[in-house]
């Protein structure tokens, strides 16, 4: 998901530095999970959700929270509350005692239709926050380290910034959704529904509406080395469904196999240079970094308080604090608001209120800009409301509201020390220049921003959950269908954008590099999250006929790729974008009718 990557980036070290930062917060956010693994371990269930009558209850647990819905409506709140299995892992809300206590049962249509509106919104919120924090915090990290020298200028002046820094910052909030979903048995199949689900999605809709939007020449090199990984990752995979478990060794195998997929894109690349006798400093851009967002082109939430040149007072002149705060805090342009269509006025005062949130506990460093954006009332503030954040959204508040020998909580700790801190920078800085030490920014940015976006994916994950008892649906098909559409969002309205400017090579190689990115790293560490010490295998059971179309439909749209591609000489035209989205609807369509036992098989 997200709308792609804006500043500088680097691939492999900056892949490798964030995938450090994801691994241990999951780690810690997952550890009671983990710590039941250890003692009984679970198989992760990636077919039906739904027994038939007389199964067995599912894992133990008592009577499987599907059942709800089959009893009288006057007992579905003692159910839900009585039932070990209606218990919802993490997050700050519980959706099913929402809808099945607080609301009366001839409400429930409404129940749902706010649960949708919410759903909806929190996928506005991952995206806003990986775009805009995310990211940028993420470019500023692999500056400030000298990595991008020798990666981020392939990404930046070749066909690899799809499949680098922006398939990176597509690919965060898929991630935390995968390591979530994974965390609890009974929503791993959220996990490969929306690995696969999406890979299909952007493989053939995204894919194809690029090439509806601006026929071009695909690059040749590029396109095949992409393609060749992900059937590769999508072969292990296919595996290990099919041998329903999965090892340390194979879980480190993929980590390994994007490791190795970053080598190969920045080898391929130093070779080109090299054989055109470039070197590592090419003369001539061969695209030009887009923005993948036109609103990422002028000031936004972070950057609100920079005018224009035009704009610029004659004399140089001092802002107080106070004025440098309230300027800093506007997610709004007015200038541009103005003369912005009003669909997009709408969608801004929906995502004025996720910004100003983020504003003011996620600080952002900008290498690009003379100040690096520093803005020293709200960087201040952001020592106190940054560590706050971690500590209240870690194990959703559980580790925050803790009281030290039984007297003083963790928050009141940090929200002491976060005030001296910020007082004693506030007294030995400038609001004209940023301090030495300005690069541990980025680094509390980064840390803040993948809190937030761990946050949004609990809730997905147990709004979608919530959502599929209630229809008596599989994880597997809310994954493929909601959850995949809903982190493919992003990257759907960013890439058809680049293509539409001009870029659409840049855009179709986003296309791979993301999802390869996605399935790799999201389900190699969403296991490996899950293993102990004393269980280094992660059972899977994907008893359903839909994983198994799901699997066949996105190893099918590859090959359809990797024969058609190079049949065309890599000139793709609107045929082949139309046959691309023909086949997603009827993938679509057998899917459906696969979760509805219109089609269905007594043995796979």
């Amino acid at each position: 998901m997200g709308q792609g990557a804006v500043g500088q980036g680097a691939m492999g070290p900056a892949g490798v530095l964030s995938l450090a930062g994801v691994l241990s917060l999951a780690g810690a956010l997952v550890g009671d999970s983990g710590a039941q693994a250890a003692r009984t371990p679970l198989p992760l269930d990636l077919g039906d959700t739904v027994p038939p009558e007389g199964d067995a209850p599912s894992h133990g647990r008592g009577l499987d929270c599907w059942e709800v819905r089959k009893r009288n409506s006057s007992d579905w709140c003692r159910f839900v509350r009585s039932n070990p299995d209606c218990r919802l892992e993490g997050g700050f809300l519980n959706y099913l005692e929402g809808v099945f206590c607080v609301f009366p049962p001839r409400l429930l249509p409404l129940a749902i239709t706010l649960y949708a509106l919410w759903l909806l919104y929190l996928f506005v919120i991952l995206g806003v926050t990986a775009e805009k924090f995310f990211c940028p915090n993420l470019s500023a990290i692999a500056t400030n380290l000298k990595l991008s020298h020798n990666v981020a200028v392939f990404s930046l002046t070749s066909p690899l910034h799809g499949v680098t820094f922006l398939a990176f910052g597509n690919g965060a909030p898929d991630v935390f959704s995968a390591v979530v979903a994974f965390s609890d048995p009974r929503t791993a199949g959220l996990a490969i529904g929306a690995v696969f689900g999406a890979g299909v999605f952007v493989t053939t809709v995204v894919a194809g509406g690029i090439a509806l939007v601006k026929p071009f020449t695909a690059a040749s090199r590029p396109f095949l080395r992409d393609v060749i990984f992900y059937m590769v990752a999508v072969f292990l995979t296919f595996m290990v469904l099919y041998f329903g478990r999965i090892t340390l060794g194979e879980a480190l195998g993929y980590l390994g196999l994007y490791v190795f997929y970053v080598f190969t894109v920045v080898l391929c690349t130093w070779i080109h240079r090299r054989q055109r006798g470039e070197g590592l400093a090419p003369t001539r851009p061969w695209e030009p970094e887009m923005p993948t967002d036109a609103e990422e082109q002028e000031s936004s939430g972070t950057n609100s308080g920079d005018y224009g040149e035009e704009y610029q007072p004659l004399l140089p002149s001092r802002e107080t604090s106070l004025r440098i705060l309230t300027t800093a805090l506007s997610p709004l342009d007015y200038r541009k608001w103005r003369r912005k269509p009003w669909y997009w006025r709408l969608f801004k005062v929906f995502k004025v209120p996720v910004e100003l949130v983020l504003l003011l506990t996620v600080p952002v460093v900008d290498p690009d800009k003379d100040d690096l954006n520093w803005k020293r009332p709200l960087n201040c503030l952001h020592i106190l409301t940054s560590p706050l954040l971690c500590v209240l959204t870690l194990k959703s508040g559980a580790y925050g509201l803790y009281l030290i020998q039984g007297i003083f909580p963790v928050w009141g700790l940090v929200t002491l020390v976060g005030s001296v801190l910020a007082i004693i920078i506030f007294i030995t800085t400038s609001n004209e220049e940023p301090p030495k030490y300005h690069c541990v920014f980025a680094f509390l940015g980064f840390l803040a921003s993948a809190m937030w976006i761990n946050a949004a994916a609990t809730e997905v994950v147990n709004i979608l959950r919530t959502l599929g008892i209630i229809f008596q649906l599989s994880n597997t098909v809310l994954g493929l269908t909601l959850l995949a559409w809903g982190n493919s969002i992003g990257d759907t309205f960013s890439d058809l954008t680049m293509a539409r400017q001009g870029y659409p090579r840049m855009a179709f190689s986003a296309c791979f590099g993301g999802i390869i990115f996605n399935i790799l790293v999201g389900v190699g560490l969403g296991c490996l999250l899950q293993m102990t010490s004393s269980q280094l295998v992660v059972k899977l059971e994907p008893d359903s006929l839909l994983v198994w179309i799901l699997a066949g439909a996105l190893g099918l749209s590859l090959v359809f790729s990797f024969v058609s591609v190079p049949a065309q000489c890599f000139q793709l035209g609107k045929a082949y974008g139309v046959c691309l989205i023909l086949y997603y609807l009827a993938f679509l369509c057998v899917a459906l009718l696969t979760e509805f036992r219109v089609i269905h098989l007594s043995a796979i």
